[in-house]
């Protein structure tokens, strides 16, 4: 079991922090949770192809955690002969944004047109292995409610609400389990027992941890998110044994303030802390 750490950053555009997408690997299958942007080109970057992504889970729709979305369905579809149809799920609206991008009326029907339609694109395809006639994407989507569940091959989801941005933005953290460990994805939140409940007793914590406590109350968004204490408290509470630090902002990605982010946390919670870093792959023993 591997988790690939795509991406870490927040919104803000930065040279070395992108938005987040993180890929679970459970055996032969690679489970991906968001899909920020520079989500497909740092697929590749760490050796994956999208073919091999074959179900997507949002924690929410802001753009730091879905922009890449469009490239990734037209990509993976593009590079698609024989896999399995992509198993897409997340709350409220993402059945909707899925059809405005790539439906029959969506964005992008224009460019899946030409590749279905034009000779040039028609020979790419059959080189690649397909027969023709092509067929048009296609997406298994549907929207998922906080307690909702889902059963892989060999693995299965639980969903707890997040507390981020309601009522304008629903959002999800995730729980996965397999005979292999747990990994709880918290996606955008602030400290919540919901999110603790779901983490209880799990391998790996993926929590965002913003910066500081004192600089996100500074800022007033600690409403909103979770900083160092918050993190701290909840994989404590939780129990889990590691905890991987994502969606930092780019001062707290650097020393020394990396550093005493981690002490700071290590006060509270006994277990394995990790900064993650991008592209950064963690085997889970």
């Amino acid at each position: 079991m591997k988790v690939f750490i795509l991406g870490t950053g927040t919104p803000v555009p930065t040279p070395d922090l992108f938005g987040s997408s993180y890929v679970v690997r459970v055996g032969d299958e690679h489970i991906m949770f968001d899909c920020g942007p520079a989500t497909t080109f740092k697929l590749a970057k760490v050796g994956l192809r999208p073919p091999e992504i074959n179900h997507l889970f949002f924690t929410h729709h802001h753009y730091d955690h879905n922009a890449d979305y469009p490239l990734f369905l037209l990509s993976r579809w593009d590079l698609s002969i024989a896999e399995p149809l992509l198993e897409v799920r997340g709350p409220t609206h993402t059945a909707l944004i899925t059809e405005r991008l790539i439906g029959p009326n969506g964005a992008f029907v224009h460019d899946w047109t030409a590749r279905v339609e034009h000779p040039a694109s028609q020979n790419t395809y059959r080189a690649r292995g397909g027969t023709l006639p092509r067929k048009p994407p296609k997406v298994n989507v549907s929207d998922m409610s906080a307690g909702d569940g889902y059963n892989g091959k060999t693995w299965t989801i639980r969903t707890a609400r997040a507390e981020h941005v309601q009522p304008w933005l629903d959002s999800l953290a995730y729980r996965l389990d397999t005979d292999e460990g747990s990994v709880v994805v918290s996606g955008d939140t602030r400290p919540c027992d919901a999110v603790i409940d779901l983490a209880r007793g799990a391998d790996t914590f993926v929590c965002m941890c913003m910066h500081y406590q004192s600089h996100i109350e500074r800022i007033g968004t600690a409403e909103a998110v979770t900083g160092t204490l918050g993190a701290a408290k909840m994989a404590a509470a939780a129990g889990v044994r590691r905890l991987i630090l994502v969606h930092v902002e780019a001062q707290f990605a650097t020393s020394p303030f990396t550093e005493r982010g981690v002490a700071d946390i290590s006060q509270i919670y006994e277990g394995e802390v990790i900064f993650a870093r991008e592209l950064m792959q963690i085997d889970l023993k």
